[in-house]
């Protein structure tokens, strides 16, 4: 009995300490959403890979989304930590489950979802429309999707706007398909697999070229916010940073500057413009696209971009030659093309590296400190107009208050350069700056349609199977 009291007594002592660890454990304060995050030293962000969010191109992840989020995490002064998913249903489902600290995946914000997410203040207003083939009849109300072949991504905004059609049209049926992308629900509709999907309106203005037998001419909804997500059920902490950060950029002018960035360069549809470059993606660009990898090997510029550059000089045609007497793929100058060390121009292989050289020699006169993507962008305009003309530019720029090393700003000087007002200001004289404008932005729209590509079903055959 002796013993065993001894050991009672051991026995109750433990029971004491660890009641009192646990009340004391109780009693501290669970860390805040905001504090999770500086403890961790990094933002967790769930996202959707897609040209209007998140995607990589020659500078390395970008996208309206990806840079609305590094800014604020940079705001934070931590890191940002991107995670992927086709599925909005498991994006939702991440964010409740604290996988991530918000979602930022071009979500719109419903009502449906605020059931389960807290959605900030929206940061752009899209519309939804409904697309089909050019050979398929315009629908002009939900009314007329009944008895089509219509399929939507599973879980997605799109799919409660046809749940809500169905109330007041019952024959109305959709195909929810699951982890679907854009291109490729856009992909089963130019193949005639469905009559008819949904897609987001800023989607449709960057990818339409991509598709130019399809059309979306019926809006479905107007002015839906897109909105980060938070968990509801967090403090909010974090969500109420979130609130005043993207409250700042639409007063400062960040999310204005970002939609000029991602959509300013995206043109007015051209129906045979798009269809060339479609039928020369598929017929011209292979021929050059070894080329054109092992000029980046050789310059450090995204083989995409050198393309999308030879596509606006010569529609990837070796022998093309212009009235002023340039040649070949890139387009060059006997000027050029003696500095750059090269004997014929219409020669593929020449053409390509010394126009990949030649912009890399101009890349490089660009002042260090200006960031990329201006620095590229500045060193295209020269590319076309010249280096000097460029400098002419960005001292006009910074005499009327503007940054001289940023691409918004000088672009808009350089149409000035054929104001005979402004000669006494030039030093290399009077150019044709707007045209190097419009150079620039052609480019970059060649060069998001190689990115998306590459990504779409036009760059791989393989659909996606329908149940």
């Amino acid at each position: 009995m002796t013993v065993f009291f001894r050991h009672s007594k051991h026995l109750l002592a433990s029971l004491a300490l660890f009641s009192v660890l646990g009340m004391m454990l109780a009693m501290r304060p669970t860390p805040t959403a905001m504090e999770r995050v500086m403890t961790r030293g990094e933002l967790v962000v769930m996202t959707r890979p897609s040209n209007t969010t998140y995607y990589q191109d020659q500078h390395g992840y970008t996208g309206m989304e990806y840079e609305l989020a590094k800014g604020f995490a940079d705001s934070l002064g931590v890191e940002l930590r991107m995670l992927e998913s086709d599925d909005p249903s498991y994006i939702r489902y991440a964010i409740r489950k604290g996988t991530a600290d918000m979602a930022a995946a071009g979500l719109v914000a419903t009502a449906e979802r605020s059931e389960s997410l807290h959605f900030t203040t929206d940061y752009q207003k899209v519309d939804s429309l409904v697309v089909r083939r050019l050979d398929t009849p315009r629908i002009r109300g939900m009314e007329d999707l009944t008895g089509k072949r219509v399929a939507v991504a599973a879980g997605s905004s799109h799919a409660e706007l046809l749940v809500k059609a169905q109330l007041e049209n019952p024959g109305l049926e959709f195909q929810e398909v699951e982890e679907a992308s854009p291109e490729q629900l856009l992909a089963l509709v130019e193949d005639g697999q469905v009559d008819y999907t949904l897609i987001h309106s800023n989607n449709y203005s960057l990818q339409r070229a991509l598709w130019p037998e399809l059309i979306a001419d019926y809006t479905a909804a107007t002015d839906m916010p897109l909105a980060w997500a938070f968990n509801p059920k967090d403090d909010q902490s974090l969500y109420l940073a979130a609130q005043r950060y993207l409250t700042q950029a639409k007063a400062n002018g960040t999310t204005a500057k970002l939609e000029d960035r991602f959509y300013g360069h995206v043109e007015q549809f051209n129906l045979y413009a798009a269809r060339s470059f479609i039928r020369h993606l598929e017929d011209r660009l292979p021929r050059y696209e070894e080329l054109f990898r092992k000029a980046e090997g050789n310059s450090g510029f995204d083989w995409r971009l050198l393309a999308a550059l030879a596509y606006q000089e010569s529609l990837w045609d070796p022998g093309a030659i212009s009235p002023t007497g340039v040649k070949g793929l890139m387009m060059l100058t006997n000027d050029t093309a003696r500095q750059m060390g090269i004997s014929d121009r219409t020669d593929p292989a020449q053409s390509i590296l010394a126009g990949a050289d030649y912009l890399r020699h101009t890349h490089d006169r660009i002042p260090a400190r200006i960031p990329e993507p201006s620095r590229t962008w500045m060193a295209l305009a020269a590319y076309n107009v010249g280096f000097g003309h460029l400098e002419d530019a960005r001292v006009l720029t910074q005499s009327q208050g503007g940054n001289p090393d940023n691409w918004q700003d000088v672009k808009q000087r350089l149409p000035m350069l054929a104001n005979p007002a402004y000669a006494g200001q030039l030093r290399y004289g009077n150019a044709r700056g707007g045209q190097a404008v419009i150079y620039v932005r052609h480019i970059r729209r060649y060069y998001d349609l190689l990115v998306w590509a590459e990504n779409s079903r036009r760059r791989d055959d393989t659909l996606i199977a329908l149940n």
